[in-house]
């Protein structure tokens, strides 16, 4: 069934980009609350799942969203859940359990402007700092960005990719904007869709040891009622699972379970770049204002100002690398964000004095437009 939905032009919104998209790469669990401005992922998924033999649950609190999604993977379906700002702060917990317990699973978080119940129907860009450090401890994390439509298609699918590749969860941003637009876009064929499963273990359930280092940093991951017996804990653990105290054997855990993400780097790193061999200016974007900026951009190429375009799709790691060339060339970087300034942090942090770094902010609930942005790229 969830092939019939290819290869044909469809109208849908980015919620609905989502689901298919999850579908096409293998999701088959889904747990979740409702929360504007996320709930069209959840009623699809109710609707959708059952027809290619999935399993959607409506959990009592996002706590236990997160849960389900965490035990439905340990038991090898791939799985995820989506929410908003509340929501996803409640996940909190649990992120860091799948981080550290290494489940694979994908995590939508449609923003809204907070905190709190804040504005729940309108777009922010709030949740960027809270995605890469909000569960406690050192801990490494995967984080997407998506701009349009069919980017809400491809990177979910790039995102249960890469969770199962690496063991880990990962964040997929949206936004109130990027959810409830809707486009025409014509979905690929599933044999044209790369879909990554996790490794699985191919030695006697004897033999394996189901956090042992190898080459890639992840170990093979067996599930549960494949008579592998192992065990999952959110403490520091050993090789076998078990907790440990030995310094020696805490080193060696988490500096793999870090290792494992930035050895591989250039594969998780995804951005968009238009106009910037010659550009003067650059702006740095994501999201929805993405969209404005790409506007903006064409705009003032008509009035002669050479502007380039970044858009980051992976916010985390931080794209240092694909940043650092331009940063040291240009005369003026413009990063316009609904927010305070989290990504301009971040950029300003790499940009060593390197360049002029400007924020541009908007944090009343209203989309950056394409005119505001080229108002100040004319002046920069």
């Amino acid at each position: 069934m969830a092939e019939l939905r290819s290869g044909r032009p469809l109208l849908l919104q980015g919620n609905e980009a989502i689901v298919e998209g999850a579908l096409a790469a293998g999701c088959r669990f889904f747990a979740g609350y409702p929360i504007t401005p996320a709930t069209e992922i959840s009623e699809m998924m109710a609707y959708r799942l059952p027809a290619v033999g999935g399993t959607y649950i409506q959990m009592e609190d996002e706590i236990a969203s997160l849960g389900a999604v965490i035990g439905a993977s340990l038991a090898g379906a791939k799985s995820m859940t989506a929410t908003s700002g509340p929501g996803f702060s409640l996940m909190q917990e649990n992120i860091g359990f799948a981080c550290i317990a290494e489940v694979p699973c994908v995590i939508v978080n449609v923003m809204r402007g907070g905190p709190s119940t804040g504005l729940p129907t309108k777009p922010s860009q709030g949740d960027v700092m809270q995605a890469r450090w909000g569960t406690h401890g050192d801990h490494p994390i995967i984080v997407l960005s998506v701009s349009t439509t069919r980017e809400c298609f491809d990177i979910t699918v790039k995102a249960f990719n890469l969770s199962e590749k690496y063991r880990t969860p990962v964040i997929l941003l949206s936004d109130e904007v990027v959810a409830h637009t809707r486009e025409k876009i014509q979905l690929p064929h599933p044999e044209e869709i790369e879909v990554i499963d996790r490794i699985k273990p191919n030695m006697p359930p004897e033999w394996y040891i189901p956090y042992e280092d190898n080459t890639r940093g992840v170990p093979p991951m067996a599930v549960f009622g494949d008579g592998y017996r192992y065990h999952v804990t959110g403490l520091v653990h050993d090789v076998r699972g078990f907790p440990t105290e030995r310094a020696d054997e805490i080193k060696a855990f988490l500096t793999r379970i870090h290792r494992k993400i930035y050895q591989n780097y250039f594969d998780i790193i995804m951005t968009e770049e238009e106009h910037v061999d010659d550009a003067e200016v650059i702006v740095i974007t994501y999201g929805a204002v993405a969209r404005s900026a790409k506007r903006a951009v064409r705009e003032a190429r008509k009035r002669g100002v050479k502007a380039g375009m970044i858009k980051l799709i992976t916010l985390w790691p931080f794209p240092r690398q694909a940043l650092e060339p331009h940063l040291k060339r240009v005369r003026a970087v413009l990063v316009p964000e609904m927010n305070f300034g989290q990504v301009s942090r971040e950029v300003k942090r790499i940009n060593q004095g390197m360049t002029r770094i400007e924020k541009m902010n908007r944090i009343d609930g209203q989309l950056i437009t394409p005119d505001e942005i080229l108002t100040r790229l004319l002046k920069l």
